[in-house]
């Protein structure tokens, strides 16, 4: 696991949208596996940024989700579906003929979920997968003891993630649904390279636990040490847990521009 830490949210965004305009250039159709939330947005701000000013090609590439609400109908503005397509197909150029992710409004749920964990090997694997975190240190909607070997399934939200999506659908918990569909750790650790973004002091912890501490199912994020390409960008605020921020910043001062992210 490599952990770079950065000034702040802007400069982590640039950072990993220079890493998929660098993937993209070497394989056009690159599958990217994409994150929502708010912590994401700079990368996909600075990512469109290079599109249209003709720095990468991205007319070739596909995206895929990594979770979906249950319940809410695909055109809801807060599907992750609508969302996915707002902030990330349409300002890339792409249309949704490049879009592959879970059916949140399923009859069978359960078949929803087998079905998207087959779709993603037979559209040639995940190549860069985008993630957050939550404060409780979950993936996805992969909630403290998911299983490490975990397939897309269905979830129950707990108490606190509703609340901090609460935001998203006018402050009104009431709103946010119950269950999701989302890539289980196991799927998401068969992406060729995983990258996490974490920004601001409430991530923190969870960072600390995830990077530091003992793999654990207890902390999801923590499976990222198991993977042979992950890497975790943090801003200052973030990265304040951790006992060897000074070993991270030196390393990566000293990595060789031709290593990438």
């Amino acid at each position: 696991m490599e952990v770079v830490i950065v000034p702040d949210a802007k400069a982590g965004g640039e950072l990993i949208a220079e890493a998929m305009a660098a993937l993209l250039r070497r394989k056009p159709d690159a599958l990217l596996g994409v994150a929502t939330g708010s912590t994401p947005l700079p990368v996909y701000e600075a990512l469109t940024a290079k599109v249209r000013s003709g720095a990468v090609d991205a007319s070739r590439a596909r995206v895929c989700q990594l979770d979906e609400y249950v319940g809410l109908p695909a055109d809801h503005p807060e599907s992750y579906r609508s969302v996915v397509l707002r902030e990330v197909v349409e300002p890339l150029g792409l249309t949704e003929a490049s879009f592959i992710g879970p059916d949140g409004t399923a009859e069978d749920v359960q078949g929803a979920c087998e079905a998207y964990d087959r779709a993603l090997p037979a559209a040639g694997g995940v190549d860069l997968q985008l993630l957050g975190i939550g404060t409780d240190g979950h993936i996805g909607f992969n909630e403290p003891c998911s299983s490490l070997a975990s397939r897309t399934r269905i979830k129950t939200l707990t108490e606190q993630t509703r609340v901090d999506n609460a935001r998203f659908f006018g402050g009104d918990i009431e709103q946010v649904p119950h269950h999701v569909i989302t890539q289980g750790i196991g799927t998401i650790l068969e992406a060729r390279h995983l990258v996490l973004l974490a920004t601001g002091e409430g991530k923190a912890d969870a960072v600390a636990a995830s990077v530091e501490g003992p793999v654990s199912a207890l902390v999801p994020a923590s499976a990222l040490q198991l993977h042979p390409h992950a890497t975790v960008v943090v801003d200052e605020a973030a990265a304040s847990k951790l006992k060897l921020a000074d070993y991270f910043r030196a390393t990566y001062a000293a990595k060789p521009a031709w290593q990438g992210l």
